[in-house]
């Protein structure tokens, strides 16, 4: 799993660390998707879309930077006016461009200095974080070297009991999928062995409060049937709750052929989905997949 794709999963599972992120109420009902720009070769991977009802109709525009990108402002603003152009009742736009660090941004800026210095462009340098919520950690984790990465997420387990403003089952399915991406030689059994997930802190009482969010209600349903059997049913039940979310309803052909996939083909899937425009993608998704 990419960087990028890791943040863009992190939102769309937990906009409000989005908004913290950015120093913003969390704005309720927003959808975080990949956009298609009609008649282009352009497609905009993060935004969050305002639920119709929303008093404030902000579009925000989000850019995840991990790698040198001279172009990055071309790109984005680039893609950002078409997509206005696209759609003139918009009502209000922000950008919002995360790196690691300064280094990483464009040294060449003179173009869109003016955009850049007003209140339209937020640029994140998450190596200059200082709140200590649950919640940034998630993010700051992404960060944290392999040496020190599991004490730092035992550390954030802990604190989630006691001062999360999310629920603890959706903080213990982002930290393991944030560790999942950061040691990638290891299998999902062994990072919740890593994390002690399996036993003390499934007991809390928080967590089976908690249990009601898709992912981690799979995962209690599969337990009787061994943790990796578990798993599946929860990282299905979190794709269908994801999808259901993009498309508004899924069919039961495609979500029986949804039951048919494998663990590592239901973790490709819950990384392409964002990508898909419309079912039909989805289901062309599917075919490929399952013939295989």
């Amino acid at each position: 799993m990419k960087t990028d794709s890791l943040f863009y999963r992190i939102f769309q599972t937990a906009p409000a660390i989005f908004f913290e992120l950015i120093g913003q109420p969390t704005a309720e009902g927003y959808q975080f998707q990949s956009v298609e720009l009609k008649q282009t070769a352009f497609r905009i991977d993060g935004v969050f879309l305002p639920p119709p009802e929303a008093e404030n109709k902000t579009v925000y525009f989000v850019e995840v930077q991990f790698q040198k990108d001279s172009l990055l402002y071309h790109r984005l603003f680039a893609e950002l006016f078409l997509f206005l152009n696209q759609n003139p009742s918009t009502a209000n736009w922000k950008a919002v461009a995360i790196y690691p660090n300064p280094s990483l941004e464009p040294e060449q800026t003179d173009l869109y200095q003016p955009l850049l210095e007003s209140s339209k462009v937020q640029r994140i340098y998450l190596n200059q974080l200082s709140s200590s919520s649950v919640e940034l950690g998630v993010v700051e984790l992404i960060l944290e070297p392999q040496e020190t990465a599991a004490n730092k997420a035992k550390q954030l387990l802990s604190q989630a009991q006691q001062a999360s403003q999310l629920p603890i089952a959706v903080i213990m399915e982002l930290i393991e999928t944030t560790m999942v991406y950061k040691f990638p030689q290891l299998s999902r059994q062994e990072i919740v062995q890593m994390l002690e997930l399996a036993t003390e802190s499934k007991q809390t009482r928080v967590y089976q409060e908690g249990l009601e969010d898709g992912r981690q209600q799979g995962l209690q349903e599969g337990r009787q049937e061994g943790l990796e059997e578990g798993r599946q049913q929860g990282e299905r039940v979190l794709i269908l709750r994801q999808l259901a979310r993009k498309f508004n309803q899924i069919n039961p052909q495609v979500r029986s052929q949804i039951e048919l996939l494998s663990l590592e083909q239901l973790e490709m899937l819950a990384e392409v989905l964002l990508d898909f425009s419309s079912l039909q993608d989805l289901t062309n998704w599917l075919e490929e997949n399952l013939r295989e």
